[in-house]
């Protein structure tokens, strides 16, 4: 499989919070992701996005502007929001944009560029309750981002990895999956059948109307 036709990494974060890292496993996250540029001081250079939300962009870029530096982040939408540099990390940077932008529609933009046979959900970083079943017993747990493959969750006393599980969350239809991973509070599960983009976009748009309200 070439580069070109392997999906993409970049995690989409949905509500009003920055994508700065919260946690060592974005560290892990190999690409590829979605490419874009950096404009800063009339040089312009490509740049890999990590996380994008409606306030902030997470780029890796080999380039080093100063804090609160201004730029402009160039987007696969053509869209070209400025803002300004709010941290930088080894070959990564963190922009807070001047003037929040529209997630959905950037959501939207890289599922209409992928062939329809192959479209798959980019992954999505959203706090939202959920429920797990295993066995005879039920936990609360919040999911902390969302792919066509699988779910990160966070809770207390979840199973451990090889367990199958059953996943309850208001408005979507979650397939049956098994916990692949699990560090402290926090599992992955990966699903048993991949969730199409056509139930998690109406899902993440109600998910930010009730946030907003």
């Amino acid at each position: 499989m070439g580069m070109a036709e392997e999906s993409s990494f970049t995690t989409f974060v949905v509500g009003d919070r920055l994508p700065w890292p919260d946690d060592a496993l974005v560290a892990d996250l190999k690409g590829p992701f979605d490419a874009g540029a950096i404009h800063h001081r009339g040089s312009r250079r490509e740049c890999s996005i990590r996380k994008i939300s409606s306030l902030g962009v997470m780029v890796e870029v080999d380039m080093s502007p100063a804090l609160g530096d201004q730029v402009a982040v160039e987007l696969a939408t053509g869209q070209r929001p400025s803002g300004r540099v709010a941290w930088t990390g080894r070959h990564q940077l963190g922009i807070r944009f001047d003037d929040t932008i529209d997630v959905i529609a950037l959501l939207n933009r890289a599922l209409v560029s992928q062939t329809r046979e192959r479209r798959t959900m980019p992954r999505i970083e959203v706090r939202c309750g959920a429920h797990l079943r295993c066995g005879g017993q039920l936990w609360p747990a919040t999911i902390r981002n969302i792919s066509a493959r699988g779910l990160q969750l966070e809770g207390d006393g979840l199973p451990d990895g090889g367990s199958y599980v059953s996943l309850f969350v208001e408005g979507l239809n979650i397939p049956p999956g098994e916990v692949v991973w699990k560090r402290d509070r926090l599992i992955g599960i990966e699903v048993f059948e991949e969730l199409s983009w056509t139930s998690i976009i109406p899902w993440v748009r109600e998910t930010i109307r009730r946030n907003a309200n």
